[in-house]
């Protein structure tokens, strides 16, 4: 009994000789674990990647005329002047030759395409050289009324119109002309 106590009493008094279990904490979870929590760092970077290089949409020339992008024109438009593009608006019905003499912006029956900004500023420049002409033609004529100036004008002018052209009638009504 003597030998038991005295081991009894050694295993008290060394406490120092026996180890406890050493605990490690971990405060990052394993790859594993961030992916079942739903972190998925590998596919965030290949997706920040792809954000950073976009790359082309396709689009059709419907949806791109929605946006206000005229397709670029099959044939090359060299040598056209002011007045054939003039004649292109007229026979798309994008503009129209007035009773009064202007060209009158029709873009809502406008066919196959619509008006560009370059194209509306050319509506606005041919009105602009037509009063300019009107003014003009009043200045070698004066005894002449401006409305009898304007009016023999378009009546001649209306002749030279496009086949197809867009032209307003007398009752107010838009057709094409017929040659």
């Amino acid at each position: 009994m003597k030998s038991r106590g005295l081991l009894l009493l050694a295993a008290l008094a060394l406490p120092g000789c026996i180890r406890a279990p050493e605990i490690v904490m971990v405060d990052r979870a394993t790859a594993l674990e961030e992916q079942a929590s739903g972190s998925f760092k590998d596919v965030e970077r290949r997706l920040a990647r792809a954000g950073m290089s976009p790359t082309p949409v396709p689009l059709t020339p419907n949806q791109l005329e929605d946006l206000g992008i005229q397709p670029t024109p099959l044939i090359e438009n060299l040598g056209r002047t002011q007045a054939d593009r003039v004649d292109e608006l007229l026979r798309r019905h994008c503009v129209g030759e007035g009773r009064d003499g202007l060209l009158v912006d029709t873009r809502r029956q406008c066919q196959a395409g619509r008006m560009s900004a370059d194209d509306a500023a050319l509506v606005e420049r041919v009105n602009r050289a037509r009063v300019h002409l009107w003014q003009w033609m009043r200045t070698v004529r004066p005894d002449v009324p401006e409305e009898s100036v304007r009016r023999s004008w378009q009546q001649v002018h209306a002749k030279g119109v496009i086949c197809g052209g867009w032209v307003e009638a007398d009752d107010g009504t838009w057709g094409e002309k017929k040659c």
